[in-house]
């Protein structure tokens, strides 16, 4: 559906008040992992006590933005290649890049994982093979490429997942299981419901590791500023405890907004290289599941989103919870992409299409102006560049009176007028 303008029949929403907004940092604890040095010699003392002349290793990559995941997956390359091995790369996202081998090849070369960046070549197929059962009878799928190999290395972040809890997550179990199990592992899993997928990753990565030639795993953990925390080579026999273990590491350092309320959150971008998601529910408070409890948040009134990134290639998967877009986001988005994504994930909200405004600063004034409170001037507005990068934030002038006794959070500007393009898109 082509939408060029929106005529919205409704008295003074063009002429609500946009309140002043001043740069604000939140004071993450965030120690940084900068030399990979540890993590090079771990991978020289586990591979010099295994044979790998002329074997084949394929090496996961994921649908995620990862901190220096480029780097990393260099530094695999080169000491595997030191070993005699010839590793290749292997796409494992499930059912996104459209569910299509050449999709997928695509997101992760937007990552940078290219031939010539990580120094190997990428192999990618939607085929897999069935490697068992769980005792429901459920099939328990793998990459075709990858089990075919001799050997699989898993490299994923750790961090906590965008609609369920449990002692596995997002990480090394989730890659095994729905990244490598591409659109049909995806599909399987999904189909069970989020109130089961912990307890499921945990018997379907044990039939994995008995089954594929899992190599080792890499954990990779980011602290709240997007940086490297840590860094760590998981040896097959240890993955699953491993991965519990990261997890509750990898919790303690994730981003949030530290703020309670919040009556407009505008979230300036999106993207499947952000949160599985889009947004991430463990910022706002909103997963798709809806149901499932776990998500602590701020108290927030009504969500803008206002564009998409150019690695998520159309799927605008959690747009739905958003509660006011534009039209201009509205059109980047790949309704094809966005609907095989979330009809796998069996989670449809995340695909709705929220009330669109015809530029960022109507959708703006359009939140204000639906909030329950008595005066826009105190409107408490947070402006964001997405829920992953949150140490430096705008707020407006209420939400600093609010956290003016914060430790761990100070003003670094003046209160200023939000700019918009004559067009009415947010400078």
């Amino acid at each position: 559906m082509d939408i060029i303008n929106i005529q919205i029949q409704v008295d003074g929403h063009r002429d609500v008040h946009i309140p002043k907004m001043a740069k604000a940092r939140q004071l993450f604890n965030a120690p940084e992992l900068k030399s990979t040095r540890k993590f090079t010699d771990q991978l020289n003392k586990f591979l010099s006590q295994i044979d790998l002349e002329g074997k084949q290793i394929a090496l996961t990559a994921g649908s995620r933005g990862i901190v220096r995941i480029v780097e990393i997956t260099r530094i695999i390359v080169e000491v595997l290649k030191n070993y005699g091995a010839l590793p290749f790369i292997v796409p494992a996202m499930g059912s996104h890049g459209g569910a299509t081998a050449n999709g997928q090849t695509e997101v992760i070369v937007d990552y940078g994982i290219t031939p010539d960046n990580v120094g190997c070549p990428i192999r990618s197929s939607m085929d897999t093979v069935t490697i068992g059962c769980l005792e429901d009878g459920m099939p328990i799928y793998c990459d075709r490429i990858a089990f075919e190999s001799d050997g699989i290395v898993v490299i994923n972040k750790i961090k906590p997942h965008a609609d369920f809890k449990g002692d596995h997550e997002s990480g090394l179990l989730k890659m095994m299981v729905v990244g490598l199990g591409n659109h049909n592992g995806a599909s399987a899993i999904h189909s069970r419901g989020f109130e089961q997928m912990a307890t499921i990753l945990l018997k379907a990565a044990g039939l994995i590791l008995e089954a594929a030639p899992i190599l080792f795993g890499v954990g990779i953990l980011e602290n709240p500023c997007k940086q490297l925390l840590d860094l760590e080579l998981v040896p097959s026999n240890t993955i699953i405890q491993r991965d519990r273990e990261l997890l509750i590491l990898a919790k303690k350092y994730m981003p949030r907004l530290i703020m309670p309320k919040i009556d407009v959150l505008i979230v300036e971008e999106i993207g499947k290289n952000i949160s599985g998601e889009g947004m991430d529910p463990n910022v706002t408070g909103r997963p798709g599941s809806g149901l499932l409890e776990g998500f602590e948040a701020p108290l927030i009134q009504k969500i803008v989103v206002l564009d998409i990134t150019d690695e998520s290639h159309g799927n605008g998967v959690g747009i739905g919870m958003a509660d006011i877009s534009t039209i201009r986001c509205y059109h980047k988005i790949n309704l094809s992409s966005m609907y095989t994504n979330a009809i796998t994930a069996s989670v449809l909200d995340p695909a709705k299409i929220p009330i669109l405004a015809n530029s960022d600063q109507e959708a703006i004034q359009l939140a204000i102006r639906t909030c329950n409170q008595s005066n826009p001037n105190e409107c408490r507005v947070v402006r964001i560049k997405n829920t992953m990068e949150l140490q430096e934030i705008q707020v407006s002038e209420q939400v600093l009176r609010d956290m003016k006794d914060n430790p761990i959070f100070e003003q670094i500007s003046l209160l200023e007028k939000m700019c918009f393009t004559p067009e009415g898109q947010l400078i």
